[in-house]
């Protein structure tokens, strides 16, 4: 009878908390700043209320705005061999056939693979430039003077430098499935477009999560690609849901998220800050550059942990 009413309640506190999140802070569409702004008003306005904003004039000094063109590209990175993330479907670190699976990580030169992106040679095959691990500063360091190592009102904001500094170039068909981040994400566009589709954290009780046996993409003889499972590895929890086309048969709790949508152009930085949720798309051969920067796992994080735990423990019971 306790228990029945302790779960009443936990069911009702979950029920109305994204509700009281919303009239406390919601946005109808994500807001823009015309120029950067000042590290205190930055961490004032945006870091600490947790809420994203696109910010004009930031990168405009950028060299890279102009300077890379596939010419270019070909020019400084060439031959250089580099890791490019290989699928049949555009999605890597996604869920597919019950597996939560990874892409084929290809060494091959970067002309190869600019060649592909420019349609000079033809491939089944979805590839995209994604590696996540400071990319830019460990496999195209020859481009990071064109940008720049860190975004110096973001460092003083938050008192460090970012833990990784990432370059983005793919096909249109690449995407990135729904999930979040432990970072504030300052997402720079140099040329075409980004797609953002957004989910407070206060959308947690909505949003499923599922544990998936991990398995990679493996391209057989025959070049067709087949799913191998890491037998070794622990389950993975990720999102199931496409929010494109969910399935509110499946998930019908989905309905009740509220999501955010907004375009990024050429020029222009998203802020995506730490435990939003996010699905993104791009133009065919758009080239972006984010800063991750560690959250401080403070009284935000502890609430976000909270809220997780009681929507496990609702699923559970």
């Amino acid at each position: 009878m306790a228990e029945g009413a302790a779960l009443r309640a936990v069911r009702g506190c979950l029920a109305a908390f994204p509700g009281e999140a919303r009239e406390l802070g919601w946005m109808e569409s994500v807001p823009y700043l015309d120029r950067p702004p000042s590290p205190l008003e930055f961490y004032r306005e945006w870091v600490s209320p947790n809420k994203p904003c696109i910010i004009q004039n930031a990168i405009s000094h950028w060299p890279a705005l102009k300077k890379w063109t596939s010419a270019y590209l070909r020019e400084v990175v060439g031959p250089k061999v580099v890791s490019v993330a290989v699928t049949p479907n555009g999605y890597a670190d996604a869920v597919f056939q019950d597996r939560f699976v990874m892409p084929e990580e290809r060494q091959m030169p970067f002309m190869d693979f600019l060649d592909i992106v420019e349609k000079k040679v033809t491939s089944p095959n979805v590839f995209y430039v994604q590696k996540q691990c400071s990319n830019l500063t460990e496999e195209f360091p020859e481009l990071v003077c064109d940008v720049q190592p860190d975004i110096p009102w973001m460092s003083e904001a938050l008192g460090k430098k970012p833990d990784a500094v990432n370059f983005w170039l793919g096909e249109s068909a690449a995407v990135t499935s729904l999930h979040k981040d432990h970072y504030e994400n300052l997402y720079c566009v140099i040329s075409g477009e980004k797609h953002f589709l957004l989910h407070p954290p206060s959308d947690r009780p909505f949003i499923p999560y599922e544990l998936y046996q991990p398995a990679i993409y493996h391209v057989s003889e025959d070049g067709s690609f087949e799913i191998v499972d890491e037998k070794t590895a622990d389950k993975v929890p990720w999102i199931p849901v496409d929010p494109l086309n969910p399935d509110l048969e499946r998930y019908p709790e989905y309905a009740q998220a509220k999501s955010l949508k907004c375009t990024v152009k050429a020029g222009e930085m998203l802020y995506l800050p730490s435990l939003w949720f996010h699905h993104v798309q791009q133009s065919h051969g758009c080239i972006a550059v984010n800063y991750w920067y560690d959250m401080e796992y403070d009284l935000k994080y502890s609430y976000y942990q909270l809220l997780d735990c009681l929507t496990k423990a609702v699923k559970v019971l």
